[in-house]
């Protein structure tokens, strides 16, 4: 026990500290809701140990012989417990929980803002329709720690390269969808846990009452990757929350105006290099090898190494540049232009051609994908 007691470092009695207020309802219900079963445990339990010492065989007691309640005092054991369990059950704890449930599902009235969170595999895309930002967050544990090269740092698996950032105070409406698998957001300090379902949009709010960054993960088995699919908020006064938004569009206009200019292959093979290792190494692995069959090898593969584009500039069927941007139905390959920018795109296309021995010398420019969207 004593050699064990490293694994108990990060051991709490209670729940992580709510910052919303359904975080601290449903804290403060779980702890009624506990005190009252407890109270019924020990009461229930109590007359059982007293019966079977009292009325045991050894002690002289006799069985009885009924089939139910006969007399008065039979009754009243059996209505009066019924009639209490019906009042905890329906008065203490079920008001409680029904406002509790109305307030969750209460996404719009007074809402500050809306924020839109789709999950794919193994990342999350965050919108804000209200300022036109739009980004994706991935892990950004570095894949030695994940491989045990190097020792694991504080936020293991729980930290993004991109943090969702939202404003103290404010009604945050959120919308939840998928493109591939049922995905869960999940933030435990929030106290909201709300699938995510391809073809469905699912609601639920939050108002962060502390300044602070809050993490939290997909809570669904949604494939192979599901432990790698971390949530982080930074929550920020509200003069800091505009500032952020400045400057990430700010970045959106410097990122679109990256897809207009003419890249050398060598400056699209160095961001493609980042940007693959981002977005894809997961799946094909770092050197391109794929985990076959789920995933298939880049390294010499028939797809990469075929046509770019048609004579006309024209988008192949089932080519690399439809895969790399359209996905592919019935597999884990995703539709990439949802969530890439053309540069990004353009970029891991002509990284992939030119590397894991893959030797076509080619490129594509960012501003060909931007027309064939």
């Amino acid at each position: 026990m004593l050699a064990a007691g490293s694994a108990l470092a990060d051991y709490t009695w209670n729940f992580p500290k709510p910052v919303t207020p359904i975080g601290r309802d449903t804290l403060s219900m779980h702890n009624q809701f506990m005190v009252i079963i407890t109270v019924l445990f020990v009461v229930v339990f109590a007359i059982m140990v007293y019966s079977m010492i009292k009325h045991r065989k050894s002690n002289g007691a006799a069985p009885a012989r009924f089939s139910g309640p006969a007399g008065a005092l039979q009754w009243f054991w059996v209505l009066v417990p019924f009639g209490i369990l019906l009042f905890i059950d329906f008065v203490l704890m079920g008001i409680p929980a029904f406002h509790a449930v109305i307030d969750m599902e209460d996404t719009r009235t007074k809402a500050d803002m809306v924020l839109k969170v789709t999950g794919l595999q193994w990342k999350w895309k965050y919108e804000y329709p209200d300022s036109g930002i739009q980004f994706v967050s991935t892990l950004a544990t570095p894949r030695e720690q994940i491989e045990g090269k190097e020792a694991k740092g504080e936020h293991y698996l729980l930290e993004v390269d991109n943090e969702v950032v939202l404003p103290v105070g404010k009604k945050v409406r959120i919308l939840l969808t998928s493109t591939d698998v049922i995905h869960t957001w999940w933030v435990p300090q929030f106290g909201v846990k709300r699938d995510a379902i391809p073809g469905f949009l699912r609601e639920t709010w939050v108002r962060i009452e502390e300044p602070g960054v809050y993490r939290g993960q997909c809570a669904e088995l949604c494939g192979k990757d599901h432990g790698f699919m971390p949530v982080v908020v930074r929550a920020v006064p509200e003069a800091e929350y505009a500032a952020w938004v400045d400057k990430k569009k700010a970045e959106m206009a410097a990122a679109a105006a990256g897809g207009e200019k003419t890249w050398t292959k060598d400056e699209l093979i160095a961001a493609g290099k980042a940007a693959y290792e981002k977005n894809c190494a997961a799946c094909h692995q770092p050197e391109g090898q794929g985990l076959p069959p789920a995933f298939p090898a880049l390294a010499g593969s028939k797809i990469v190494n075929g046509p770019l584009l048609s004579p006309e500039g024209k988008l192949i069927p089932d080519s690399h540049v439809d895969r790399v941007m359209n996905g592919k139905t019935g597999t884990a390959m995703q539709a990439f232009k949802a969530t890439l920018s053309d540069a990004d795109i353009a970029a891991i296309i002509t990284y992939e051609r030119n590397s894991f021995g893959n030797t076509k010398g080619d490129m594509i420019q960012p501003a060909q994908i931007k027309a064939l969207r």
